[in-house]
């Protein structure tokens, strides 16, 4: 005699295990292939145009500004080159821009009456350097002979105010159709005492009150009848006491 219970039950469980038994795996080989050949390919990246890139913003406190450097008198031009010559070999010169002993044109007179122009220091003791500050270059500075220190204050460099800048560095330019104006050289400066050597007045004694280079002039102080009278001079015809 059959139990149809347990006959029910396995069949129940026949049913139930068909029902849960997970799917077969797909073939991932085949679907990896599919999928690869489906892809579209990339196009090759577009070359970036230089121009058309944005610059990177300017940081201002990396701009080269221009000091002055306070050096031994009468070797302003030997320091200048020194300078330059340790810049080039510490491979530094793109902290660097020009080094400058400022200087001006000036006409002098040889005793036969000859003219000669020559270069006269605007600052002697000075010298001026367009760089940017910063611990090796300030080090650099420092350490090169005859160079004794930036001008400022409290140890801290100053840089240059525009208008020096303009003064003693950039220099107004002269149209090419005007001929630049050379001042005369002249060998005095106001309160020297020095004695007229020709016309009206040879002889007399008298202090220099003015000193006009642009002309190559003199205003001296003439003691006449008992009266100080300004008198304006060409600068050969005075002498130094």
């Amino acid at each position: 005699m059959t139990d149809d219970s347990d006959q029910t039950d396995d069949t129940t469980v026949a049913d139930t295990a068909s029902e849960v038994q997970p799917p077969a795996p797909a073939d991932d080989q085949t679907e990896t292939e599919e999928s690869n050949s489906a892809a579209p390919e990339l196009p090759p990246p577009a070359p970036v145009d230089p121009a058309a890139t944005p610059a990177s913003p300017v940081d201002d406190e990396a701009k080269m500004d221009w000091y002055i450097l306070k050096v031994a008198f009468n070797r302003e031009d030997s320091i200048a080159d020194a300078l330059r010559k340790r810049v080039r070999m510490e491979g530094m010169a793109e902290f660097f821009g020009e080094i400058v002993v400022p200087t001006e044109d000036v006409a002098n007179f040889t005793r036969d009456g000859k003219r000669r122009i020559t270069k006269r220091k605007l600052l002697p003791g000075y010298i001026m350097v367009n760089m940017l500050i910063n611990d090796d270059t300030w080090f650099l500075v420092r350490e090169t002979g005859g160079i004794s220190d930036f001008t400022g204050s409290a140890g801290k460099p100053m840089p240059m105010e525009p208008s020096d800048i303009e003064r003693f560095v950039t220099r107004p330019v002269v149209d090419e159709e005007e001929e630049p104006q050379i001042k005369i050289g002249i060998p005095f400066k106001v309160g020297d005492r020095v004695r007229v050597k020709e016309g009206n007045f040879e002889n007399q004694e008298g202090d220099v009150d003015a000193v006009d280079e642009a002309n190559g002039r003199v205003t001296v102080i003439i003691n006449i009848f008992g009266r100080s009278v300004p008198m304006e001079l060409d600068h050969w015809q005075v002498e130094p006491l």
